[in-house]
């Protein structure tokens, strides 16, 4: 498995070695790829049947990260759909792209989105998820805006990266606590601790940041406005993207965690509300449109809502229901967008109030449209029409409010079935117009993958059985659901019969007594201040102001800025822990009483020598008054018997007061501060500062010290690193990194000492 994932990545180099071969002819071989691909899931279908198969390699074990794979019921069903429209995709666009400067970039992209959407399917430990699914949104983001010199391409993939990205960093939170909560980044170890998850404390917070990762992904109201957007894409993206694939990670999530965290209250009403408001929403919005784009991308967010929504119901009707229109949904809706490509692409334009009788000139592409729009509508001997009788009886027999839930799917379906027909059929009703006679069937590269989608849904609707025990039960066994009944395409007269045909009858009198019509989309643009997008942009903006203000504030580029807040922070810290209860173990009156004449007379040169160098309006005199400082603590170190320690400070101030005398004469004049008001706030700071500093000394040297770690370098030093010096070995031996880095830093200090000697500035800069 993650060989089959892999390989993504490594095609997408070749691709971009063999740039100038891609876009030529040779294109369409990159098909082989994705094809190579699903035969080889297609194969694993057998051993599915019988139990999911694992791979596991050990990644990061320390903190229980894992590249671990799991291939199920569900993980197929996406495997699947991922290479096989895939596929069809890859060749769609070997014509659709001929000739763009880019193709290879465009098949890199491609190949890199296949292989992250394989691994994030395929992952069986939550932060190996994470990076798939981060690795989705950044490569969607590339392909949503392919068009780069279209303004407009390049804010939608902005907004897209913005809106997913944003969700993603919520998800990582939400993994993090869920290996906290459950001990373990492995999905299949937690299905152990279900219910000790759901009831957990956190266990909302926990939904909160999944739901939040989940919703962004699959478009779920108010985070659906990043979909129509992103049609500005090329339609091979499209069709990809956001009809089978990246928009359904988000679906995928939340029924792989289903066994886990789904079955509780929080979980099933959460979903029920918003998959319930974003089908309906959504639903809505695509009859209002008239773009064909448009129209598919508010019916698909509406699926959306409709595969959210039945696992909010959460019954095992609900899981085989899931489990089919994933299926019917990717093939008649990938087939659609496809077919507005070929109409976009021969005709020039997507409007549905322009186009009319194109099943002249391009009856292949008609009859695919057709097939697809019938699977949409629910028609019978198609799949989607097994689909909503699933759905129906789902909702029917749900615990609470079935009815009320019915009717809000009946409504849904009834939107979804003409926006269906006005994608797939009403471009090719009626008569051929002037304008478009000139028009003719595209090269077989464009209508043969439709073609082929819009086919397998009739097929799937007579023959059911073909996806029910090798595709259909393993899913649902997946989700917990048990085994399903079989499907069937005739289940009598009842109910749900009844729902179907009121669906069909109400979408087809809508389709043909409501004409499409501009004037609705213009209506809608009043209430665009209180859409979500507009929200989110001022809530953008509003932010960016504030960062604005924050940075010019706080980060200013003055040095004596960034100062006083360092200062400031770390005594705001050093006080709270103060007051927070912290045991101070020292006695000013005993500290007081230990200090002798020399202490006394080396402390009053100190305070001496600061005046001198605050008060100086002389360079020299500031740098000699700090080496005042340095030496009279060398002399400290010299009284209290630490004469390396000594030596060390001497040498240290020694080389500063000449580096710093080298390069006075570089240096602008000295700053004379005047200003009263800031010699009070500096002095403030840096007494309190100062103050804190000495709280913590006088503590450190009261404290009750631990010999434990003393004892371990005096007792290893020679057993260890066989030398007899404890300081040297610790230096050079146990703490070798850390020696390491502070040469590296005295290093890069010289480096820029010798830059400042090496400066060269004009008069004017000097002033």
């Amino acid at each position: 498995m993650i060989s089959a994932v892999l390989s993504g990545f490594v095609f997408a180099l070749i691709v971009l070695l063999a740039g100038k071969y891609v876009k030529g002819k040779m294109a369409v071989l990159t098909t082989l790829l994705p094809l190579g691909l699903f035969v080889y899931f297609i194969s694993m279908l057998p051993a599915i049947a019988i139990g999911p198969l694992s791979f596991s390699s050990s990644w990061i074990p320390s903190m229980g990260i894992n590249l671990d794979f799991k291939l199920d019921g569900l993980s197929m069903l996406f495997s699947l759909l991922i290479t096989g429209i895939g596929t069809l995709v890859f060749t769609y666009a070997s014509y659709y792209l001929k000739g763009h400067p880019y193709l290879d970039r465009f098949y890199c992209y491609l190949s890199l989105f296949m292989a992250s959407m394989l691994g994030l399917v395929l992952a069986d430990n939550v932060m190996l998820l994470f990076v798939f699914w981060e690795l989705t949104s950044i490569t969607s983001f590339f392909l949503i805006g392919f068009n780069n010199d279209d303004p407009v391409s390049r804010r939608n993939s902005l907004m897209a990266l913005a809106v997913t990205g944003g969700g993603g960093f919520l998800l990582m939170t939400g993994f993090v606590l869920l290996g906290a909560m459950s001990g373990t980044y492995s999905i299949a170890a937690m299905l152990s601790s279900a219910e000790a998850l759901k009831a957990h404390p956190w266990y909302g917070l926990l939904l909160f940041f999944v739901f939040a990762g989940a919703f962004t992904k699959s478009a779920q109201f108010p985070f659906h406005f990043w979909l129509p957007g992103a049609m500005k894409a090329p339609t091979p993206v499209s069709a990809y993207l956001h009809s089978a694939t990246m928009v359904k990670a988000g679906v995928y999530l939340l029924a792989r965690f289903t066994p886990v965290l789904g079955g509780h209250t929080y979980w099933n009403t959460t979903l029920l509300i918003v998959g319930g408001i974003t089908m309906l929403y959504s639903a809505w919005h695509a009859i209002q449109r008239t773009d064909l784009k448009g129209i598919l991308a508010y019916s698909t967010i509406a699926a959306l809502g409709t595969l959210v929504f039945l696992l909010g119901a959460g019954t095992p009707a609900a899981m085989t229901a899931v489990a089919v229109f994933i299926l019917v949904h990717a093939l008649y809706k990938a087939a659609l967008f496809l077919v507005a490509g070929i109409l976009d692409h021969e005709t020039g334009t997507r409007d549905v109030t322009v186009l009319r009788g194109l099943r002249k000139v391009m009856l292949p592409v008609a009859i695919a449209g057709l097939l697809a729009a019938l699977s949409s509508a629910g028609v019978p001997l198609t799949f989607g029409f097994i689909g909503k009788d699933l759905i129906y009886e789902a909702t029917l027999h749900t615990p609470a409010y079935g009815y009320i839930l019915t009717g809000i799917a009946v409504l849904t379906n009834i939107l979804v079935l003409y926006a269906g027909f006005q994608a797939g059929i009403r471009p090719f009703a009626g008569a051929l117009p002037d304008g478009f006679k000139g028009v003719h069937l595209p090269e077989w590269r464009l209508w043969i993958p439709p073609l082929l989608l819009a086919a397998l849904g009739l097929v799937y609707g007579i023959l059911p059985m073909l996806t029910d025990a090798s595709l259909v039960q393993p899913v649902v066994l997946s989700l917990g659901g048990g085994t399903p009944p079989p499907l069937k395409i005739w289940h009598g007269f009842n109910l749900v019969l009844l729902l179907s045909g009121v669906t069909l009858a109400g979408g087809c009198l809508l389709y043909f007594f409501r004409q499409p019509a501009g004037r609705f989309e213009l209506a809608l643009q009043r209430f665009d201040a209180m859409s979500p997008e507009t929200l989110v942009v001022k809530s953008a903006r509003g932010f960016a102001a504030f960062s604005g203000w924050y940075t010019n504030k706080l980060h200013n580029g003055n040095l004596r800025s960034y100062v006083h807040i360092i200062i400031i922070f770390v005594s705001g810290l050093l006080v709270y822990k103060l007051i927070t209860g912290v045991h101070l173990y020292f006695d000013m009156r005993t500290n007081v009483a230990r200090l002798t004449v020399y202490d006394i007379t080396v402390f009053g040169i100190i305070l001496v020598a600061i005046w001198k160098t605050v008060s100086t309006s002389s360079r020299i005199t500031a740098v000699a008054s700090m080496s005042v400082v340095g030496y009279c603590i060398c002399i400290l170190f010299v009284i209290y018997s630490a004469p390396d320690l000594a030596m060390t400070q001497f040498t240290i101030d020694t080389l500063t007061v000449v580096l710093f005398v080298l390069v006075l004469f570089r240096l602008p004049r000295f700053l004379r501060i005047n200003d009263r008001k800031v010699i009070v706030r500096d002095s403030i700071i840096a007494g309190i500062f100062g103050i804190l500093i000495s709280i913590i000394a006088l503590e450190v040297m009261n404290e009750p010290t631990n010999k434990e770690t003393s004892r371990f370098y005096a007792e290893n030093a020679y057993l260890a690193a066989k030398g007899k010096n404890v300081v040297n070995v610790m230096l050079v031996d146990f703490r070798g990194f850390d020696t390491l880095v502070e040469i590296t830093v005295l290093i890069i200090a010289a480096l820029g000492v010798y830059s400042l000697l090496k400066l060269r500035i004009s008069s004017s800069e000097k002033e």
